[in-house]
């Protein structure tokens, strides 16, 4: 069974956005390690929404061809 990629990156992108919380949550100061994985896991899920974003643009476009052909 396939995958949509769609669904395959929002997976990834709602697991990394579980950690970033867990981050926040935990008790006392982020140490500097804990930091520069939030940050990496900001820039990770950023990248990943701009996935969605131009697949969800290249969809719509395709969608705009198949009615005008219509």
């Amino acid at each position: 069974m396939m995958t949509d990629p769609a669904s395959a990156i929002k997976k990834e992108a709602f697991q990394l956005i579980e950690l970033q919380i867990d981050a926040l949550r935990r008790e006392g100061s982020l140490t500097p390690t804990d930091l520069a994985d939030y940050h990496t896991r900001s820039e990770k899920i950023t990248q990943l929404y701009r996935q969605l974003d131009q697949m969800a643009m290249t969809r719509s476009r395709m969608q705009l061809r198949t009615t005008r052909a219509s």
